[in-house]
């Protein structure tokens, strides 16, 4: 039996990949949450968000908060291996930018857990690293970044080390 024939053998299948079908899926699906409460110690972004023609402004914003966060442009079995909803961005509101044509600003929500605890590097790096060469859109531009004071304590913890302790 070759590597390849083993690895989704009967006996090594997961419950993550029962029923599991490839395939790209819309972003909006998932990532576009309108309902969603922003909570004191969610990180949010506005970014200004310019679509590909015949991109709807839900599914680039979706997409913004997919790709800078837990998403991928395909189905992977390994979805089911980890709880999305405690570590997706959600993109919980869209409006268009006035005076400007096919321009949206879209409000993305991160909860804490998403990122390495107190790790400014690791927060820049998910929210603006991969996610503006992405081909859904013709322009991205991070507008505005709300650090929760959570975060903010977390990372002067880092920094201080062992003396934070001995300063408070």
């Amino acid at each position: 039996m070759s590597c390849r024939e083993g690895l989704m053998s009967p006996q090594t299948e997961t419950k993550a990949s029962v029923g599991f079908k490839a395939g790209v899926k819309e972003y909006k699906l998932t990532y576009y949450t309108p309902e969603y409460q922003v909570k004191d110690t969610d990180i949010l972004a506005a970014f200004r968000v310019t679509p590909q023609p015949g991109v709807p402004p839900e599914e680039a914003g979706a997409a913004v908060a997919a790709e800078s966060s837990t998403g991928t442009w395909t189905t992977v079995w390994t979805d089911g291996l980890t709880s999305l909803d405690r570590y997706k961005g959600r993109c919980y509101h869209i409006e268009p930018v006035a005076g400007e044509e096919d321009q949206y600003i879209c409000y993305v929500a991160y909860p804490l857990d998403l990122f390495e605890e107190g790790s400014v590097t690791n927060m820049f790096t998910s929210i603006v690293g991969n996610v503006f060469g992405f081909k859904a859109l013709r322009a991205l531009r991070l507008e505005d970044l709300r650090i929760p004071p959570a975060y903010i304590k977390l990372s002067k913890a880092r920094l201080m080390g062992s003396r934070s302790n001995e300063i408070n």
